[in-house]
């Protein structure tokens, strides 16, 4: 009788059970599509997110496909700083790539050395007050003479990985709002840190601490013949 019921069970149970719970008309999930390096599926969502003649096509493809080749990112959110803009000009952006929206834009500070109103020169190199290019991760926050400040993981060798050396983090300083640009032609600048206008540094340091990838992009060659990040990266 045991052996009988055992049998039935085995006819009627759902195959999915045997094959480890997936069905065989799953899709892959966008995730998916992104880790191969599916430039269109970065064009989609570029677009679903309503981006354009808003945020730069190349920093932004750039941006998510080194976001999918960071593994240990543990928040679904991406920041783009963009120095191909001027200091005049929001380029700074917080998306949320959950939910395919973009949680803030903001001007944002380069380092003293970089440029005036663009950033131009990068370096990684303590003292000297240059800002660093590439893939961080965002680590926890602290009080400092800057205020509510966020540690940044640099990732990449040579590239930025001296960030903490080198106290390279976001905060918020009076010299990064839009008010000073009537003044001097062009927002303050920092000692290599991306330094938000006060009013919004707390809100977009709570959106993308503890562990979300941020991408600092500028027009330069050099940067991708060196990137260990996108180095496999197609298409880009």
């Amino acid at each position: 009788m045991l052996r009988f019921i055992v049998f039935i069970l085995f006819l009627f149970l759902p195959c999915t059970l045997f094959l480890g719970g997936k069905s065989s008309d799953s899709t892959p999930d966008f995730a998916e599509r992104a880790a191969a390096s599916d430039v269109e599926a970065y064009a989609s969502l570029y677009r679903s997110m309503q981006l354009e003649g808003v945020v730069n096509w190349k920093a932004f493809r750039q941006a998510v496909a080194g976001y999918y080749k960071i593994d240990n990112r543990k928040r679904e959110v991406l920041t783009l700083i963009d120095f191909s803009r001027p200091s005049t000009a929001k380029r700074l952006f917080v998306f949320d790539m959950r939910e395919r929206k973009v949680l803030f834009s903001s001007v944002v500070s380069h380092g003293k050395n970089s440029g005036d109103n663009y950033a131009t020169s990068f370096s990684n190199e303590y003292g000297s007050y240059k800002s660093s290019l590439g893939f961080y991760l965002t680590e926890s926050t602290y009080q400092g003479k800057n205020g509510y400040s966020l540690i940044l993981n640099g990732l990449e060798k040579g590239i930025n990985d001296r960030a903490r050396e080198r106290a390279i983090v976001m905060h918020g300083a009076a010299y990064a709002d839009p008010s000073v640009v009537s003044r001097g032609g062009r927002l303050g600048r920092s000692f290599g840190c991306p330094a938000v206008p006060q009013k919004l540094s707390r809100p977009i340091i709570d959106a993308i601490k503890g562990g979300s990838v941020m991408y600092i992009y500028a027009e330069t060659p050099d940067y991708l013949a060196h990137s260990s990040v996108l180095k496999d990266a197609d298409g880009l």
